[in-house]
């Protein structure tokens, strides 16, 4: 079976920096929504997404036989979720394009769906769209469905509208919202 990246290594020093720095945005973060109790940073959900879907460089000895290869190709993937994490950097087309075809790679073009039953504050499934996966979550709490609903299946709705029309800030394309 393949080793994910998220099981070999992970750029945690820039994951944790993004994730500390996180907290003192106030304007366009979706934490401004609600205070959630339990939210989970947007930058580390998307950096461990990405990392349990992508695979470790050793998985793959065919292109990378050597470990110096291997070290070489990690280091890239790790350059990737370094950019992905820093939240200036949401609405880089780009770079989500760049992330979205390392997991087809990884997935045979067939990403899975992700999950998440317990989304509270909607981080995981709000960082799985924004990657391009499809989502699906949910809570028992109805306070959290409604937070879930207000920022993952109601924007998706208005993508492509003008923002006046829709009072709905955006970027064309993946679901990149600035609530």
């Amino acid at each position: 079976m393949k080793k994910k990246l998220i099981e070999v290594s992970l750029p945690l020093e820039a994951i944790n920096e993004e994730a500390a720095r996180e907290k003192s945005i106030r304007h366009g973060h979706p934490s401004t929504l609600h205070l959630w109790w339990s939210r989970k940073p947007l930058a580390a959900c998307r950096a461990v997404l990405f990392a349990s879907l992508v695979d470790d460089p050793s998985s793959h000895k065919d292109k990378f036989p050597t470990e110096e290869a291997q070290q070489k190709e990690r280091e890239r993937l790790h350059g990737l979720i370094k950019r992905l994490v820093v939240w200036k950097n949401i609405g880089d087309e780009q770079l989500y394009r760049d992330a979205y075809e390392e997991i087809l790679k990884s997935t045979n073009s067939n990403p899975p769906p992700i999950l998440d039953p317990f989304a509270g504050g909607g981080s995981i499934p709000l960082e799985a769209q924004r990657l391009g996966l499809k989502a699906h979550a949910g809570d028992l709490n109805p306070v959290a469905v409604l937070i879930n609903k207000a920022m993952i299946e109601i924007p998706p709705k208005f993508a492509g509208n003008p923002a006046g029309k829709s009072g709905i800030s955006h970027k064309t394309g993946r679901f990149l919202v600035g609530l």
